[in-house]
């Protein structure tokens, strides 16, 4: 089976199961709503396929190929299911109706745009948790960043007092808030297990590309740990939070993405 095939058949199913996400959650305030396995199930299935073209593209016979579209797209599958396995449990729903898109875009522009950066194959341990611990890291401060803007969005929205159709796919905002905090706790813990790692098992943190990766994400780590201080000793909330978790993420974007892509795709070097 050919990787386009996969990565078409992948994309196809990420899509179906945000629309039938959408429709479950459109159709919530009537009697008997659809059952949301179906949308579950369509979920899963994209997981394994995408898994597999992420196999076929990263696993080489020299080391793993982490491009930039390579690592977005992994990145991207680790968003997805922690969001389908959260769904199993909290009403996080919601978010896949924008974070499948993104997956499925993920794979399309990962084979549109194929790139070469080879880690070698010879790493040791410490190294290896420090990488798996950063992108789960990232994943889940992911969700929260998207979390964080339909929570600003709908707060908006009832503020001016302009319903629209889109709060019917919305959780209540006390149950956005507390998911939101939830998503960053757990964040912000993996985060400081993985900037730990890296002090612990990177030979030279400060050297080779690695010192602005460091500084932003430890910049991304201060914004969430004052965030969540300012949360329990000031009742932070809202827009406030929300900002404070956008700015977060997009420290900790630039870190993991930002060298790879004046790298790759400004420079043209690997």
């Amino acid at each position: 089976m050919s990787t386009a095939f996969l990565s078409f058949a992948a994309i196809a199913l990420y899509l179906a199961a945000a629309a039938r996400t959408g429709f479950v959650l459109l159709r919530a305030d009537h009697d008997g709503p659809p059952s949301r396995a179906p949308a579950l199930g369509l979920g899963y299935a994209a997981l394994m396929l995408h898994a597999l073209t992420l196999y076929h593209g990263i696993v080489t016979g020299t080391g793993l190929n982490l491009s930039v579209f390579n690592a977005a797209s992994l990145v991207a599958w680790v968003v997805a299911l922690l969001l389908l396995i959260a769904a199993l449990s909290r009403p996080i729903e919601n978010l896949a109706i924008v974070l499948l898109p993104v997956a499925a875009l993920a794979i399309a522009l990962d084979q549109v745009f194929p790139g070469h950066r080879i880690v070698q194959g010879d790493r040791p341990a410490g190294l290896e948790l420090h990488i798996a611990l950063s992108i789960v890291a990232y994943s889940i401060l992911t969700i929260a960043a998207i979390q964080a803007l339909m929570l600003d969005f709908a707060e908006r929205r009832l503020r001016d007092k302009r319903p629209a159709l889109v709060l019917h796919f919305l959780p209540p905002l006390h149950t956005m808030e507390e998911l939101l905090f939830q998503l960053i706790s757990v964040g912000l813990f993996v985060l400081s297990l993985g900037l730990l790692s890296g002090f612990m098992f990177v030979e030279d943190l400060f050297a080779q590309h690695l010192v602005h990766k460091t500084v932003l994400s430890l910049i991304a780590w201060l914004i969430f740990a004052v965030l969540l201080w300012g949360r329990r000793y000031f009742g932070w909330r809202g827009r406030k939070a929300a900002r404070y978790t956008v700015a977060g993420f997009i420290m900790l974007m630039l870190g993991f993405f930002g060298s790879n892509v004046v790298l790759e795709l400004v420079l043209h070097r690997v």
